[in-house]
């Protein structure tokens, strides 16, 4: 007998997400680099909306999500560097 709908996927174990083990450093990191300014956006967002020590900590969630997004930026320029290529094969 044929089934109109297949059997849904066995569940996970311990991952509620996974990255796709074929999607290159590059687009990972360019994708970590535009989450990371939306982090920090959202952030700086909240407050403008908050006060006191609320205000501390969302503003500096932010400030941290930038320096992230920094190194994030500064990985993905050797990658494309070929001089930072070279260095990483030696």
């Amino acid at each position: 007998m044929f089934k109109v709908t297949p059997n849904p996927p066995a569940p996970r174990k311990g991952r509620l997400f996974t990255v796709s083990p074929d999607i290159d450093t590059e687009a990972l990191l360019a994708n970590a680099s535009e989450d990371l300014l939306s982090i920090s956006a959202i952030a700086a967002d909240l407050a403008d909306d908050v006060e006191g020590s609320r205000r501390s900590v969302a503003l500096a969630l932010s400030r941290m999500a930038d320096g992230v997004q920094l190194l994030v930026e500064r990985a993905l320029d050797h990658l494309e560097s070929p001089q930072m290529q070279a260095r990483a094969e030696v």
